[in-house]
């Protein structure tokens, strides 16, 4: 699990992640992710702060949709990269059961960015170092859709996503985050390994998860996944004037 947890890690901040032991609830200052579900309005609160903060403006400046949006695509990017970059390594985590929420996923809030983040030792196998475990012929498809990830997709990240729209962001900007989270995986994960099979993986399974029903119509992705640009805008530019993302639909052609 080290190892693996270290190769992950090697494609950027937001692969990295802790282990935890299964059944086990990690002291504070880990949170689990049952109580963002619960209450996420606490962290959207925090994220509207740092945004005003980083425009030199009061929150009260910034929509609180419009920071439930930025807080919803920065949580999902956070969990999709980890098991994007694990599949793209050449295996299928995790190996046993659905993953569940909680408490196989922890988190720390206090930080912006690449927050810490924590998986019970049962949600990613250690099979998924096989080079094997992902041959080119199996990614087609309903194949070319990692369990793993779709279980994910289907568990942790549509109950973010439920718990955000009640926040009064839509369900087409909530989808459109979700695809730019696991696009913004899968390119960086291209760019850290380039020449290697990893990079090659990641865009293909990205672009077979484009085509989940979760997914569906999110975006406009090229055939091998090396342009995506989503359908819809995370809202960030009402936060920061000027400021819009690589992907955004706003951004001119």
């Amino acid at each position: 699990m080290d190892d693996l947890t270290g190769r992950v890690a090697a494609f950027g901040p937001f692969f990295e992640f802790g282990v935890h032991a299964a059944g086990t609830s990690p002291a504070p200052p880990w949170h689990g992710m049952d109580e963002l579900l619960a209450d996420p309005l606490s962290h959207v609160m925090l994220v509207r702060t740092r945004l005003a903060a980083a425009s030199g403006r009061e929150p009260t400046a910034v929509e609180v949709r419009v920071a439930a949006s930025v807080a919803h695509l920065g949580l999902v990017a956070r969990l999709v990269a980890p098991f994007l970059g694990a599949v793209a390594l050449a295996g299928e985590p995790p190996s046993a059961g659905p993953l569940d929420i909680p408490p196989d996923i922890w988190w720390q809030p206090e930080r912006g960015g690449a927050f810490p983040l924590s998986m019970s030792e049962d949600a990613l196998s250690e099979d998924a170092l096989s080079e094997d475990a992902l041959s080119e012929d199996a990614l087609s498809g309903d194949a070319g859709r990692p369990a793993g990830v779709v279980r994910l997709l289907e568990g942790p990240v549509q109950e973010l996503s439920e718990a955000f729209a009640r926040l009064r962001v839509s369900p087409l900007i909530l989808r459109g985050n979700v695809a730019s989270a696991v696009n913004g995986a899968a390119t960086a994960i291209t760019r850290a390994a380039p020449a290697q099979p990893a990079g090659r993986r990641a865009l293909t399974i990205a672009v077979s998860l484009y085509e989940h029903p979760a997914l569906r119509g999110a975006a406009t992705v090229a055939p091998d996944g090396t342009s995506f640009r989503r359908r819809s805008c995370c809202l960030i530019y009402r936060a920061a004037p000027g400021t819009l993302c690589g992907d955004c639909i706003l951004r001119p052609r």
